[in-house]
């Protein structure tokens, strides 16, 4: 596999100092984990370092050029070119929120200002026809996923990513995503992708094809297998599917349905209950020492299994009983074990096919290089201010931390809803 020159070296400094102007970064000349001030420097940092070579290479309109296209070795027949909407979609879904804060005058935010106006100059490339970077929605059935990642992304952040778009990009962007309404999502959790999009052209006054919108939460509602977990389709996955897509997407269609009156309130509600339930669970699966199970498909995908916890903490919409601060201090071990290790990141700052490092093999066959930026999908939390308890917070073991350490720890029960 050829893999082309980005922008020098694999430490954040390096990337950083060519990205941005070099007296924001004066002072930064190591890996984050070993000289971040807290952990929210930690986090902005490691997202910069993920998510840079994508947008800024959108930017250049050289995501294309210089995208390394790893493919897993038993990849099916789908055309390789979905690859770049995929890098496109799912790291805009996770950078959206934190691109949404509004600017100041601290290191991260002058690095977050100046890395918006990369995405949105990106996007305002991308969907030029005849663009070096036009991306594929004409081919197979995989853009069905990722533009809902972009819509959802769209949804996270419409002032900072949506609005400021030129008017003939949001065309081509809307006619792109009706494009996909003769190609009909699998019946699984897939039905989600096709909800979300439309319900995004709900909330820009766009028709939206109403058996496509309502078809989603019906069917995962169908399948619902109790205490906080969805079926992906009749049958129940034991894997990180109900964070990769089901409750997120879920919870972020119904909020746009109730609010337009399509469903009722109590609706909404229930799902947003039983993605917090799911939270309780992914909180209790990290381990003291900061690990959680490889348990099912997509575990290349990396932190992206934790969106859900992510989301109800930058929703403000935590369980009772898990403080923000454990949350942030136990997602902040898990980046540090996986992001640190040898062989995530090529010479060039992309990521690369793995688990816990460089791990081809465990790929599924549906996996390349652009799908790999779910990643991005559990530093949400970013999207809360910098004085906000999560960041604030006094250091809190989590759970499992708790309990091995024979403290006093909250007992978990079964929920009926």
């Amino acid at each position: 596999m050829e893999r082309r020159k980005f922008i020098g070296a694999l430490s954040f400094a390096g990337i950083l100092g060519t990205l941005i102007p070099q007296r924001i970064l004066a002072d930064e000349k190591h890996e984050p984990s070993v000289y971040a001030k807290n952990d929210r420097d930690y986090w902005y940092k490691l997202l910069y370092k993920i998510a840079g070579p994508v947008v800024h290479n959108l930017a250049n309109g050289t995501l294309i050029k210089n995208m390394p296209l790893e493919k897993s070795p038993t990849f099916d027949s789908r055309s390789p070119s979905v690859t770049y909407l995929e890098a496109v979609g799912r790291t805009y879904a996770g950078i959206a929120p934190w691109l949404a804060l509004p600017d100041d005058e601290t290191k991260e935010g002058i690095l977050r200002k100046s890395f918006r106006n990369e995405a949105i100059k990106g996007l305002n490339k991308c969907f030029t026809p005849g663009s070096a970077d036009a991306l594929n929605f004409s081919k197979d059935h995989q853009p069905i996923v990722d533009a809902a990642y972009l819509a959802q992304a769209f949804l996270r952040a419409p002032k900072a990513l949506w609005e400021p778009l030129e008017a003939q990009t949001k065309t081509n962007i809307i006619t792109s995503f009706k494009s996909l309404r003769n190609r009909k999502p699998f019946k699984s959790n897939w039905l989600l992708f096709g909800s979300i999009t439309e319900a995004f052209l709900l909330t820009i006054g766009e028709e939206p094809d109403t058996v496509r919108l309502n078809e989603g939460p019906k069917m995962l509602n169908e399948w619902y297998k109790g205490d906080g977990w969805y079926g992906d389709g009749p049958n129940y996955a034991f894997d990180y599917y109900n964070s990769f897509v089901i409750h997120s997407m879920m919870v972020d269609t119904l909020a746009i349905m109730a609010a337009k009156n399509l469903v009722e309130q109590k609706v909404y509600d229930l799902a947003l209950k039983r993605m917090q339930r799911h939270a309780v669970g992914q909180e209790r699966m990290i381990s003291p020492e900061g690990t959680y199970p490889p348990i099912g498909r997509s575990i290349t995908y990396r932190t992206g299994a934790f969106q859900v916890l992510a989301q109800v903490s930058l929703m403000e919409k935590l369980p009772a009983g898990i403080k923000p601060a454990q949350v942030r201090c136990a997602l902040t071990k898990v980046k540090q074990n996986m992001y640190e290790t040898p062989g995530t990141f090529d010479k060039n700052g992309w990521l690369q096919l793995g688990f816990c490092g460089h791990e081809p093999e465990i790929a599924d066959y549906y996996t390349s290089t652009g799908s790999l930026y779910m990643a991005t999908l559990s530093f949400l939390p970013l999207g809360l201010p910098a004085d906000h308890e999560f960041w604030t917070g006094a250091p809190v073991a989590w759970t499992a931390k708790q309990a091995w350490a024979g403290k006093g720890f909250a007992k978990d029960y079964h929920v009926d809803y």
